[in-house]
């Protein structure tokens, strides 16, 4: 697929969802996250908090090369949780390996900065689910493509013709 037509996918499905969820919404700003981290979350080891929290951060996750990092305060706030749950329930995700947190610090006024957050464990675990999901969907269609073969007796004869036989010269 070239860059073109990747493009012009990405603003087909753009306009999918501002005709679901509205323009404004859309415009103020949105959030992907991989289906199978939603349906897999108790799998994962996620309760509805650091579900929350997963979301927050992911929201700041702008592009891949740059990890976000926002304040513990501002996760907080938007989930109604005090900072020291926020920090808590961080700290249980990063022990589990499902993130990592990287603190950053200020050189010049020597003071800590924002941490940067990275979903690397998050991702490998959630992509074991992927394949497994991936691999019915292909089992899946596979078990479709015979059951439509059987259930068309003319596609033996298509395939014969095609390979210059008819069905009684074998």
């Amino acid at each position: 697929m070239s860059q073109a037509q990747k493009v012009d996918s990405n603003q087909k499905k753009l306009r999918a969802n501002e005709v679901k969820w509205g323009v404004e919404l859309v415009e103020a700003g949105w959030t992907m996250i991989p289906s199978t981290i939603l349906e897999h979350q108790a799998a994962l080891g996620l309760d509805p908090v650091d579900m929350n929290i997963l979301l927050q951060l992911a929201r700041y996750w702008w592009r891949a090369d740059n990890p976000p990092h926002p304040a513990i305060k501002t996760i907080a706030a938007c989930i109604k949780k005090s900072p020291s749950t926020v920090q808590r329930r961080i700290t249980k995700l990063k022990n589990s390996g499902l993130i990592e947190v990287e603190h950053r610090f200020d050189d010049r006024h020597h003071g800590q900065k924002t941490s940067n957050y990275r979903f690397t464990g998050l991702i490998d675990e959630a992509t074991r689910f992927a394949r497994l999901a991936l691999e019915e969907k292909e089992t899946a269609k596979s078990h479709k493509a015979a059951r439509l073969k059987l259930k068309n007796p003319r596609s033996k004869v298509a395939i014969h013709v095609a390979d210059g036989t008819t069905p009684g010269d074998k």
